[in-house]
């Protein structure tokens, strides 16, 4: 029997009959074969983490893979705007006849924070930041398993040729973390020096969703991000004679709060923002009041007007504020964006559609849930914006023990979560699940 009845899931028709579960088991037996590897591997870079900018091992791990497969891959692929930093981006590309051009995108950095898992693969790493103070390096983000998952899916569609037309391209990022891997790689020419893409994918693991679960979600996914420091100035003196200053330490507790309405007052309560103060500083001595007091907010929105919009009303409250203080113009505060902001992941409601059709035949339907946007960002939206602008969909992929994420679920316990020394992914379920998700995925994508 050809062809078979689709049963509906979120809008799409998903194949159930034995075409689907013919191709579903044969993709088993594949991954089925490589789990032993993927595991070790896994464990491998889970226990030599390194830093953003640093990925000078992982990177080679991942070439040499995709070199192994019969990848064309180029390393050492991108450009910082720093000059001292080598970026090392790598993009593997596979050839298979006519067709669409598919990018898959892993991230490859950790995080600068000690592990307290308790794992008997844990990290140990150690290393010296510029000013000499010691930090402990994690894959506290789960890019680890990113890279496992990526590293299987390569296999998969290389051993896999004769399912589809067109040509794979895998993108290795760095600098994930620090939001400055994508757009070293789109500096350095990434869609003009390499197949110009028709869909860019790739995934995000975490203890929101049990391992051997996927998520998926139209629009957007993740939060755009902002960093925006104030300087509030004002007139400094003694404690005792308060009346003769401008006690910019008052008058920045009162931004602080009154910033809090923006969220509370301001934006639509159906469309998440953020802005939260996570830094201030002011003052040497008790008895001294300051000239000036420093803030340092994080600012997170959904799409770009959004983002406008609330960056206009931290302008107009901190300066109205510092007026209704009597402090005078030349005197008002310093309001500074810094320039590495991201965007929102923003998934291509089309694409997410296929995406979500083709996560239903790898897995099973059961396994394929509707995923929830995140306030979290990071900086694969910025693929979607440069030219030719490909629509772009990053899923959810479970990584939580299954019993712990119910027990959780049930109690109200906590459950670490990525950035956390305590986020353990259950290496198994969760590569073979990734590496089935994916490469049903861009099967689907490439398909004859």
């Amino acid at each position: 029997m050809k062809y078979a009845l689709g049963v509906a899931l979120g809008g799409f028709a998903v194949l159930c009959g034995p075409m689907a579960l013919l191709a579903q088991s044969d993709l088993d037996q594949h991954v089925g074969k490589e789990m032993d590897s993927l595991v070790a591997t896994y464990k491998h870079l889970h226990e030599n983490p390194e830093l953003s900018t640093q990925e000078k091992e992982s990177s080679a791990l991942v070439a040499g893979e995709l070199r192994k497969l019969g990848y064309n891959v180029t390393d050492h692929f991108g450009q910082y705007e720093s000059p001292g930093l080598v970026s090392y981006g790598i993009v593997g590309v596979l050839r298979n006849g006519p067709g669409p051009t598919v990018y898959v995108r892993t991230d490859m950095d950790a995080l600068p924070i000690v592990e307290n898992t308790g794992l008997p693969y844990a990290s140990h790493v150690k290393v010296k930041r510029a000013d000499g103070a010691e930090v402990g390096v994690m894959h506290a983000c789960g890019h680890d398993i990113h890279m496992s998952v990526f590293m299987g899916t390569a296999r998969m569609l290389a051993q896999l040729k004769d399912q589809w037309r067109g040509t794979l391209v895998m993108l290795g990022q760095p600098a994930e973390e620090t939001v400055g891997g994508a757009r070293a790689m789109l500096r350095a020419g990434l869609f003009t020096k390499f197949p110009k893409p028709d869909f860019v994918l790739a995934l995000h693991d975490g203890s929101n969703l049990p391992a051997g679960k996927v998520g998926w979600h139209e629009g957007s996914i993740l939060a755009g991000a902002d960093s925006v420091d104030i300087t509030v100035r004002g007139y400094g003196g003694h404690g005792a004679a308060p009346q003769a200053t401008k006690d910019p330490i008052l008058i920045a507790s009162e931004i602080v709060v009154a910033l809090q309405t923006i969220v509370s007052r301001e934006m639509d309560p159906q469309l998440p923002t953020v802005v939260t103060v996570g830094s201030f500083h002011a003052g040497t001595k008790h008895n001294i009041i300051p000239d000036e007091a420093h803030l340092q907010l994080t600012v997170r929105t959904m799409n770009p007007a959004q983002r406008e919009k609330v960056l206009a009303a931290i302008a107009r409250i901190t300066n109205g504020v510092a007026a209704t203080a009597g402090v005078p113009s030349d005197r008002s505060p310093i309001i500074e964006v810094a320039a590495d902001h991201v965007p929102a992941t923003i998934n291509n409601p089309e694409l997410t559609r296929r995406v979500a059709g083709a996560l239903a035949r790898s897995l099973g339907k059961e396994n394929v849930l509707p995923g929830e946007p995140a306030m979290a960002s990071e900086d694969f939206g910025l693929y979607a914006l440069e030219d030719p602008k490909p629509p772009i969909c990053m899923f959810q992929l479970g990584a939580a023990d299954p019993a712990k994420w119910q027990a959780a679920k049930q109690n109200g316990t906590r459950l670490p979560g990525p950035h956390s020394a305590e986020f353990a992914p259950v290496p198994e379920p969760t590569i073979r699940t990734g590496v089935k998700a994916m490469t049903g995925t861009v099967l689907e994508l490439l398909k004859k």
